[in-house]
């Protein structure tokens, strides 16, 4: 659970965030809206085709199929899953980067086993080749290019099927009666001359194409030729794994039927619905009706889905749980140990995401399954062992713990503590559930999979935050709605047959499904609507605020503390807190427009820090702002990937080690002689405690005013001190005095266990002496140095180290030329050559933040917070 402040707008320097603007709202729920439309679309219309079909005669028919097809479509299927890597190991080969073959097809077999049947292919089979690809040594970059070719590839492959289908092949009679042949044929020529435009670009094309920063070369043509020739392989096995399950169907030959398989999957991919679930399975009873009965059809499209989908889902469940459980028991052997580190490396950021998926693909099998009639001679089993009021208990808490499953998916995604006790509960109670309401024990083992890979990844669950504070997203409510949605179609269907009458609610025997499923429908719709209304109705979280006394002092307890001396601007009050519970870490942040900016990673402890991120993303989301993170280091950078943002180097910082700091050496002899030339001037250098600084404040006060109208520039914000006396009162100061007369000031910034040393203001008169910059600089250095301080931190240098080449990103290219060539506009390449006399140590610092279009206005908008407005960006 995180402390934060009230939300409102920050005041002051802070602008006020734009809210969910009719814009954002509708963008966000666009997609998800359209695609339960199209799903609502689908379920009539596969409901007017099975409209003289019942569910038990399709299960039939499911059963009727001949084992020898049963097991060449599972043939089939094992050498689809052989082929779906190589679309990855292309993207590899088009990033010039390598991962052992081993690693990349156990990469690939989780990432499409997990996301062709759920969905959400960014999400889970992004995170699969982000973990396993990274831990081989692959950056951000890389991985995003690799993977976008492995995308390119397989829609290569629909793009060419369906082009090919719609031009070549005979049209199927139920597409003529919605389109003419004229325009059938003219979109398919429009696909195949797409594919034919991305082969002939791909071998000619010599500049590179720039998407999300990301810059894209022309594969060439072997490349482009060998990723044709996987797609289309890929498909075909995939169309030959329906084709076998098909009855005998005259008129149709292979190739006509593989056509209609790639339009049914294309369909069904531009639906957006988790793997074309509803859509695909309807179109192909609609395409096929002219050859074979709408009963035959569905019965194989639902061994399809068994055989392709449900079964490589189920068996990479199994593997992924005996790996875990392999690194927890620490079993002995080369193959276990491999196993144990390669889990050790990404089991703690795939593991949510992957058990996400499961959670979530578990409750819908429990809503399913409730919604269905149960096995006959099961039932009559459990009749003679059990009553008949744990048959029916049985029945109704696997319905709802099926809903509780899907929510729980969603919060296992976001990393909630509280999600994993009670995921681990729930499991528990279906694998019961389920065998107590019809000995249904092929859905409690895979509930049992589930449960494997869950109770030893506890770790990975650390948020503390509370379940039902946290913001549903709309695609998160389109998958609940459409899970609910889908088992109270699937029970209709099922008992269509049954009349419906007012004394069915209370009929309660052994095979009295329909009546069982009406009161877990009840139960499941009942629970959803308190939900929503449950939060709909809850008190709205206000906005954040400026932070009040009590906690500023909280926040100063964290200051003294901490190794970043940076955390000392929480003290500023100019910028919005988020500080967890126990005072063990915080977060500084400001809004402006629509950007909300958090100064610096969160400060403290590792795990309540990463929570607070987490918080501060939502916050951002549940306001429809832009999450920002602002001169980031590189330790948590695969923090920033998981919230999903992208990465923008800004430049780099110094830091002198002091330890062995002296002004010795030949490098140093600039600093020695302006040491020299002060203590001609009768310079003295004084270190003033934090308990003696009230009296001299209005010393540093004027030395304040007067440099600030010498210099004809106005207090900054944010990223940086100004001269405020409550402020200042938290610092020691050191003041430089010129024949006793004070001249110059600088609050020093102090880190916790001496860890390390900076400066904030450091402000003179005219009358302090050339060089005092790096006489100010080399006292304290000094000062730390004796006081036992590890380093001294010198500050940014903006746009250092960015590479001007031909393939580095645009924003690295225009940095680069403005370190090199804006002097007029800022002295970039100056102070960068002034803090390389200290001899620091540089390290990269970052920017975190949503990238594409978006990153023009969040750059002005941190730029108006540091400035203190969009006028201060203008003037100085």
């Amino acid at each position: 659970m995180t402390s934060t402040t009230t939300e409102t707008p920050p005041t002051g320097r802070v602008g006020t965030p734009t809210l969910h603007g009719n814009d954002a709202a509708w963008r966000r729920w666009l997609m998800p809206v359209l695609t339960l439309f199209v799903l609502i679309i689908a379920a009539f219309a596969i409901r007017a085709e099975l409209r003289v079909t019942s569910y038990r005669a399709v299960m039939r028919g499911v059963q009727a199929i001949p084992t020898r097809q049963l097991l060449d479509a599972l043939v089939a299927t094992v050498a689809c899953y052989f082929v779906l890597p190589l679309y990855d190991l292309l993207g590899l080969r088009y990033a010039r980067k390598r991962v052992p073959l081993g690693k990349s097809y156990l990469a690939s077999f989780f990432a499409y086993a997990f996301a062709q049947i759920l969905g959400f292919s960014a999400i889970t089979g992004g995170a699969f080749r982000l973990r396993f690809w990274t831990a081989s040594g692959l950056s951000t970059t890389d991985v995003l290019r690799a993977a976008t070719f492995s995308a390119v590839g397989f829609w290569v492959g629909i793009l060419s099927a369906c082009g090919m289908a719609l031009s070549f092949e005979p049209l199927p009679p139920t597409l003529l009666t919605y389109a003419s042949a004229a325009w059938l044929r003219a979109v398919g020529v429009f696909l195949l001359l797409a594919v034919a435009s991305y082969l002939v670009l791909s071998s000619i094309r010599k500049k590179p194409v720039f998407f999300g920063g990301v810059a894209f070369e022309a594969p060439g043509l072997p490349l482009v030729s060998v990723q044709f020739v996987v797609a289309i392989v890929d498909w075909v096995l995939a169309g030959v794994v329906a084709w076998v399950l098909l009855p005998a169907a005259p008129g149709l030959t292979f190739v006509e039927f593989l056509g209609l398989f790639a339009l049914a999957q294309g369909v069904g991919l531009a639906s957006h619905v988790p793997g074309g679930l509803g859509v695909f399975d309807t179109l192909m009873v609609l395409l096929l009706s002219p050859y074979i009965g709408a009963e035959a059809a569905a019965s194989s499209m639902v061994a399809y889905r068994v055989i392709y989908y449900v079964l490589p889902f189920a068996v990479a469940c199994l593997v992924l749980a005996l790996m875990v459980v392999r690194k927890r028991a620490r079993v002995i052997g080369d193959a276990a140990k491999a196993t144990a580190r390669v889990a050790g490396r990404w089991g703690p950021t795939v593991l949510p995401t992957v058990l996400s998926a499961a959670t979530f693909g578990a409750g819908l099998v429990l809503l399913l399954s409730g919604a269905t009639p149960g096995e006959r001679g099961r039932l009559a089993v459990l009749a003679r062992l059990l009553p008949l009021s744990v048959i029916e208990l049985s029945h109704l808490t696997g319905s709802l713990l099926g809903t509780a499953l899907l929510v729980l998916a969603w919060a296992l995604r976001r990393r909630l503590d509280a999600a994993w006790g009670l995921t681990v509960v729930a499991l528990v109670a279906g694998i019961s559930a389920s065998l107590l309401k019809g000995l249904d024990y092929e859905e409690a083992a895979l509930l049992g999979c589930v449960l494997l890979i869950l109770i030893p990844s506890r770790g990975a669950f650390h948020r503390r935050a509370t379940l039902f504070a946290e913001p549903l997203e709309p695609e998160w409510i389109l998958a609940i709605v459409s899970a609910v949605g889908a088992s109270v179609a699937f029970g209709l269907f099922a008992y269509r047959h049954v009349e419906y009458d007012s004394n069915l609610w209370w009929q309660f025997r052994r095979n009295a499904d329909a009546p069982r499923f009406m009161r877990a429908t009840f139960a499941v719709l009942g629970s959803v609507v308190v939900l929503a209304m449950w939060r709909l109705l809850r008190h709205a979280p206000g906005d954040p605020g400026l932070p009040d006394m009590p906690m500023l002092e909280r926040a100063s307890r964290i200051v003294k503390v901490s190794h970043d001396t940076r955390s000392n601007l929480s003290l500023l009050g100019d910028k919005a807190l988020l500080i967890d519970e126990h005072d063990s870490a915080m977060l500084m942040y400001g809004v402006e427009g629509r950007s909300w900016v958090a100064l610096g990673d969160p400060i403290g402890d590792e795990e309540a820090s990463e929570n607070l991120a987490w918080r501060f993303h939502e916050m951002a989301d549940r306001h429809g702002g832009w999450t920002v993170f602002y001169e980031v280091g590189t330790e948590r950078l695969p923090l920033y990937i998981d919230l999903g943002l992208s990465l923008l180097k800004l430049g780099e910082e110094a830091t002198v080690p002091l330890h062995d700091f002296s002004l010795d050496g030949n490098r140093r002899k600039g600093l020695r002689r302006a040491m020299r030339d002060a203590e001609k001037r009768n310079v003295e250098f004084e270190i003033v405690p934090v308990e003696r600084v009230p009296s001299i404040m209005p010393v540093i006060r004027g030395i304040s005013d007067r440099w600030l109208d010498d210099k004809s520039v106005r207090e900054k914000g944010f990223s940086m001190g100004r001269f405020d006396e409550t402020y200042l009162l938290n610092h020691p100061m050191a003041l430089v005095h010129v024949d006793g007369q004070p001249v110059a000031f600088a609050n020093v910034w102090c880190g916790g266990e001496k860890s390390e040393l900076s400066v904030d203001l450091m402000r003179w008169t005219p009358a302090a002496p050339p060089g005092m910059m790096d006489y100010l600089f080399v006292q304290l250095m000094l000062w730390g140095r004796d006081e036992g301080y590890a380093r001294f931190n010198v500050g940014m240098a903006p746009l250092s180290g960015l590479e001007n080449r031909a393939l580095a990103p645009v924003w690295a290219r225009a940095g680069a030329l403005m370190f090199r060539f804006g002097e007029h506009f800022y002295n970039f390449r100056g102070l960068r050559q002034y803090k390389e006399k200290f001899d620091p140590v540089w390290e990269p610092r970052y920017l975190a933040s949503p990238g594409g279009l978006a990153l023009p206005r969040i750059l002005t908008n941190v730029a108006s917070l540091i400035s203190g407005g969009l006028g201060g960006i203008v003037r100085k």
